[in-house]
């Protein structure tokens, strides 16, 4: 853990709202990304990720100095993503963002410079199938893909995250590949 981040944490326990402020402002973007991918709805990752810093927050005295923070804080969004899973149904808002950019709506996509629109559609179009096929997998292949592939952890990074044994990871990584490489063939046959 770099210092800078032992500091605010030894300060957050003390009781320095601020400290904490710092803290959101640095792992705030990665933590939506993660849950956005978990959950597939710009609104529900917002809410995980509030929640995210709040349970971290009500929780941080339990946090041990020679942890690293990163894995612990994406612990928390893992799983409360995936318990957010199992009590609500998604919804689909039309506002929803085109793309992880959790600002770019489809009115921005047509003002901005940069691809054609055919392209776009295109892109737009296989970014949803693949995340459509990521959550139709099972939650525990769904958090260790997008942990691998998403937030490019290290198979040890993501034991520590999840808290399994890497070879676990290592099994729930090749089935959650092999699951998402048939539904993808299946979605292109079709």
């Amino acid at each position: 853990m770099d210092f800078r981040l032992a500091q605010l944490i030894k300060q957050v326990k003390k009781g320095n709202h601020e400290a904490f402020g710092e803290i959101i402002e640095h792992y705030q973007h990665g933590i939506y990304q993660h849950c956005y991918r978990m959950l597939g709805n710009h609104h529900d990752a917002q809410e995980m990720t509030q929640e995210t810093f709040v349970r971290a927050y009500t929780s941080i005295q339990s946090f041990k100095q020679k942890n690293k923070f990163a894995p612990w804080l994406y612990r928390i969004a893992t799983n409360l993503s995936i318990d957010w899973m199992r009590k609500k149904k998604p919804l689909h808002i039309l506002d929803q963002p085109i793309s992880d950019d959790y600002n770019s709506t489809y009115v921005d996509q047509i003002i901005q410079e940069g691809p054609t629109p055919e392209e776009s559609v295109q892109d737009q179009e296989l970014n949803n199938t693949i995340q459509q096929a990521i959550l139709e997998l099972p939650s525990k292949y769904r958090a260790v893909i997008v942990l691998k592939y998403v937030r490019d952890l290290s198979l040890e990074e993501i034991a520590e995250t999840l808290d399994l044994p890497v070879g676990t990871v290592k099994t729930h990584l090749h089935r959650g590949r092999e699951a998402l490489r048939k539904s993808l063939v299946k979605t292109i046959r079709s």
